[in-house]
This record gives structure tokens, C-alpha cells and sequence, in this order.
């Protein structure tokens, strides 16, 4: 198979003319999200038959030859783990992809224990791929032949997988549940993420701190995305989660102390400790009154159900463990908790109205509707 690295314009007009053709194309992405201080694309890998393609998004606008080939709802884009890659491509190029074939989505549907690419390249194929740049600093350039070998390898045997995956689906009659999953797929990548007006409080055990200390966080985070921004870094680089909390909880005197707390670079300290401590004067100087109180839920946790809805909760959520078993799927893929408190609190008292809770799926409605419509009648 042929590797070709587009990063000019000529190349990149060589590229479209092949473009054009409706063969299906496999598709992956490379953002620098652990590195940088911005999950923003950097490389897009495509395999046709005979040829895979590294479009080196930071050195030229791919958006312009790749919006016809990935928005035809007619050409097949197989994907693996699509989520991510679509809000990247989405976001950063202003491309909607259709057509999706999701090899891991189809994986969780056949049941397989492990959805990862390599597990299932190796299952399924016998190919075992590399690791070794799996952390890689993909905005880093030039990109050494041995990334890009490693990036293309991910595309490389994807069409291959999807088609034993497709065959495997059709023979269980599930064929049309994964259709069913692609769709919502493109629909959801559509729909961008608000911000979270406060992700300080986000921060595991941070909803355990009394409210200065969380008031502190909050200064804490935001110096540390400044410096971040400001440096292209990660945030976890600059510091970490936990190297905040402690923070918060017994925030440093001075400079000098700042640099012997676990977890800061002196360099850190001596460069931006100064930028520190204005943000921590401030929340110091808030009245303790005004401070806004911290989540008070786990994120992602559920609304709370009136008793007698948490007890038919309780009978849906076992009932689709039963079937979840009987059918080889995961549970939650089968039917999430939070879309079964959306049940609840709905009533539905037919398939069409169960159909038209939120996040429903006709797959799920169809093997588990009526179990569901008995429970919620009794």
C-alpha cells in the first residue's frame, strides 16, 4: 500500500482528483490534546483501496477537498471510536461526516469484551500494531517517518475489519441497530459542547472542600490555564489535579514555599508564582457569603426519582441485565441509566410514546420495549 504525506498545496490538489471517486474510505485523526494546551487537529489519515493518505491539517486548510468525499451520505467512512474525531473534524474544519461504519460500535453490539483497534485488529486479523507513539506530540513538526508510519497503520486495516464486522452483524440480524448507532453518531458531532461555566469544581473531591478553600480552586485553575494557554501546554503539565486541591486546602505564603510543594517546578514558581498570588488575594477578599457553592451532584450523576419511580428504576435496570445477558451486550449499551430515569419520568404507555424519550433507540425499543411497558404498567 502506498504512503503518501500531503502537506502542500500540489499535493493537496493530487489528492482531491483521486478524491472523487465513491470507494469507501477509512478515516482516523491526531489531535494534540496532551501535549498542547488545545485538543486541535493536526493530522487526518485516509486509506482507499491500494493508498492511505497523512494530510498535515497545521500546514495547510484540508477542509476544502475533504468536505465532498466525507459529507456524501452515499460513501461509506469507516471509523473507529468515532466520537472525538467527528467533533474535531467538526470544530476545526466545519466538516460534517455521513456515511459513518464504526468498527468499535459494531464491536460492543456483537458483544466482544474488548473494543479497542488493536484488540480487535488482533482478534480478527492477527495484526498486532504498535504503541510506541500512542502519547506522541502530534503538533510537533516535522513528523519523523516513524510517526508516520505508526498514524497510517490505524486506517490501514480498518475496511478489512469493518467487513467481517458487517458480516458478523447481518448473520445476529443486528445490522440495522448499528445503522441505527451511526446515525446518532453524526447527529450528536453536530451538536457543540457548552462550556462548563465552572470547571474548577468538576475536580474529584472538590466538593468536599469548605467554600474558601473551593473559592481558592477556582483562582488556582485559573491561573493554571493561563500559564497553560500562554505556554501551548497541557494543563495537567503545568500542574495537576491533585497539586491544585492541596492548594486550595493550605494555599503557600510565598514564593519560596510555592516552589517546595510537591508537584511545582521551582521554575514555575519563580516565573508565575508572583501571577499566583494576585488570583489567590482575590478570591481571599470575596465575602465568604458570596462564594458560589460547588456541585452538588457528581457530574453525570442522575436526578433523584420519587420513591415509587425509583422502585420501577430498580425492576427496569434488573430486567435489562436479564436481557443484556440473554442477548451478549453490555448492559448500559443496551439501555443506559440515566435514559432509564428518562423512562420513568415519561410513562410511556405504548412503543411510540416509549420511542420518543430522549436518547431512545427503535433497536432498543424493539427487544426491549414491551418488558419495559409491562414493568412500568404494574
Amino acid at each position: 500500500m502506498k504512503l503518501h504525506h500531503i502537506a502542500d498545496a500540489h499535493a493537496a490538489r493530487s489528492l482531491a482528483e483521486k478524491l472523487d471517486s465513491r470507494s469507501p474510505l477509512a478515516l482516523d485523526c491526531e489531535a494534540a490534546g496532551y501535549h498542547r494546551y488545545s485538543d486541535r487537529l493536526c493530522l487526518v489519515q485516509l486509506t482507499a483501496p491500494g493508498d492511505t493518505w497523512l494530510i498535515d491539517t497545521l500546514a495547510l486548510d484540508a477542509s476544502g477537498m475533504l468536505r465532498s468525499p466525507l459529507e456524501d451520505p452515499g460513501r461509506e467512512i469507516v471509523m473507529h471510536g468515532a466520537s472525538y474525531d467527528l467533533r474535531l473534524l467538526s470544530r476545526d474544519l466545519g466538516i460534517r461526516v455521513r456515511g459513518i461504519f464504526d468498527t468499535q460500535v459494531a464491536a460492543a453490539l456483537l458483544g466482544e469484551a474488548a473494543l479497542g483497534l488493536s484488540a480487535l485488529l488482533e482478534r480478527f486479523l492477527g495484526v498486532r500494531l504498535p504503541k510506541k507513539y500512542q502519547r506522541a506530540d502530534w503538533a510537533m513538526r516535522p513528523l519523523p517517518a516513524e510517526m508516520l508510519e505508526y498514524a497510517a497503520a490505524d486506517t490501514r486495516y480498518l475496511a478489512t475489519l469493518a467487513d467481517i464486522l458487517r458480516a458478523r452483524l447481518e448473520e445476529r440480524e443486528r445490522l440495522a441497530w448499528a445503522s441505527e448507532e451511526f446515525r446518532w453518531l453524526e447527529r450528536a458531532a453536530s451538536n457543540p459542547e457548552d462550556p462548563d461555566p465552572d470547571p474548577a469544581t468538576k475536580l474529584k473531591n472538590a466538593r468536599h472542600l469548605a467554600p474558601r478553600a473551593l473559592q481558592r480552586l477556582r483562582a488556582l485553575w485559573t491561573w493554571r490555564d493561563e500559564v497553560a494557554r500562554r505556554k501551548d501546554r497541557a494543563p495537567f503539565r503545568v500542574a495537576g489535579d491533585d497539586v491544585l486541591l492541596k492548594l486550595a486546602e493550605a494555599p503557600p505564603r510565598s514564593t519560596r514555599e510555592l516552589a517546595r510543594r510537591p508537584g511545582v517546578s521551582p521554575i514555575l514558581a519563580r516565573a508565575d508564582g508572583g501571577r499566583l498570588f494576585e488570583h489567590l488575594d482575590r478570591a481571599e477578599s470575596i465575602p465568604e457569603a458570596r462564594i458560589a457553592p460547588g456541585r452538588r451532584r457528581r457530574e453525570g450523576s442522575l436526578p433523584r426519582l420519587a420513591p415509587e419511580g425509583e422502585a420501577r428504576a430498580r425492576e427496569l435496570r434488573a430486567a435489562r441485565v436479564r436481557r443484556a445477558r440473554e442477548l451478549g451486550l453490555d448492559p448500559g449499551l443496551l439501555l443506559p441509566n440515566k435514559t432509564i430515569v428518562e423512562i420513568v419520568r415519561a410513562n410511556p404507555a405504548s412503543p411510540e410514546e416509549l420511542a420518543r424519550v430522549p436518547q431512545m433507540r427503535a433497536w432498543q425499543v424493539e427487544v426491549l420495549g414491551q418488558l419495559a411497558l409491562d414493568i412500568l404498567r404494574a
